[in-house]
């Protein structure tokens, strides 16, 4: 009983204390990929921590052996002795649907948003080919419209849209700064980033973890965009003028605008660049997001790996 009481305070801690941490902390616009990996083992060690909770009410400890027939006899007389009382009957039955209603739940709410973001941007699609026409020298697609848009549409036909308000407003060098950074959306495919994020969210809405993941992890895939688009001080000049021009701009649903409500902060960062986490410092965060996707099975290990030293010390 120890155990699950030890993986929900665990849970309970990094939903709230690491996740406090970790939007306080500066690093991360300085590291966008290592923020983002950072904020998915937090989510991943959350989660898993509550699942593993409810494994370790509905299954037994056991010890670890190469002895196949001990192994099993071990089960079989645990689970006797689990489920012999009403009491350890209801426990180990909440145990299992803690597990399993989580497990199905993150499942469900990412595979429908998945699909329902892939119907989406179909039907965009369909649209696009009747009322766009494709930009001479990029190859992306124009739409007539007023408003200075930019945005990528992820997927099996990846496709870059540019309004006609948008080439008008921006110069040839912030066109192709701003076609650079959704060129690199497509290539890191940073919808599949979002879209985890957006699936925990949506699966488990009263947890503020989850909400801050899919703010920061939004605003870190951005930055990571603008990094691989602007490397020197004259592309950072032209990405950032381009994004004021774009900033009042609302991608469509499904899709990575270059524009919304992540622009003053990221047009601060390119016309101030941060310096980079140091190798030292960046080896150390990566040690802890390791620690945070191993933790909980280490913790749910730990009565075994005990009861495993108690029978061969009395040996």
């Amino acid at each position: 009983m120890i155990t699950p009481l030890v993986l929900i305070g665990y849970a309970i801690t990094v939903s709230t204390l690491g996740s406090a941490m970790l939007r306080r902390a500066v690093w991360p616009s300085r590291s966008p990929r290592l923020g983002i990996a950072t904020w998915q083992a937090l989510v991943l060690s959350g989660i898993s921590a509550v699942v593993l909770a409810g494994s370790a009410l509905a299954l037994p400890v056991l010890p670890f052996t190469t002895d196949l027939a001990d192994l099993l006899q071990a089960c079989a007389t645990s689970l006797q002795s689990r489920y012999a009382t009403p009491a350890g009957a209801g426990l180990s039955t909440a145990g299992l649907m803690l597990a399993a209603g989580v497990l199905a739940r993150g499942a469900y709410c990412l595979v429908s948003g998945v699909f329902v973001a892939d119907q989406t941007r179909r039907r965009q699609l369909n649209a696009l080919c009747l009322v766009a026409h494709r930009h001479r020298r990029s190859g992306a697609l124009v739409l007539d419209h007023p408003t200075a848009l930019a945005y990528c549409r992820p997927g099996r036909r990846r496709e870059i849209v540019l309004t006609t308000g948008a080439l008008a407003a921006l110069s040839e060098n912030e066109i192709q700064a701003v076609l650079a950074h959704e060129q690199a959306h497509l290539n890191g495919r940073h919808d599949l980033v979002l879209a985890a994020f957006e699936a925990m969210e949506r699966a488990f809405p009263g947890v503020s973890m989850l909400r801050y993941a899919r703010q920061e992890g939004a605003m870190l895939v951005e930055m990571l965009a603008d990094d691989a688009a602007a490397s020197g001080h004259s592309e950072r000049l032209d990405l950032a003028t381009a994004l004021v021009h774009l900033a009042a701009g609302r991608a469509p649903a499904s899709t990575l605008g270059a524009g919304g409500d992540t622009t003053v902060a990221r047009v601060q960062r390119l016309l101030n660049p941060p310096n980079p986490v140091r190798r030292s410092r960046a080896a150390a965060i990566l040690s802890v997001t390791g620690m945070l996707v191993l933790l909980p099975g280490a913790l749910i290990s730990a009565p075994a790996l005990t009861l495993v030293a108690a029978t061969y010390c009395t040996i």
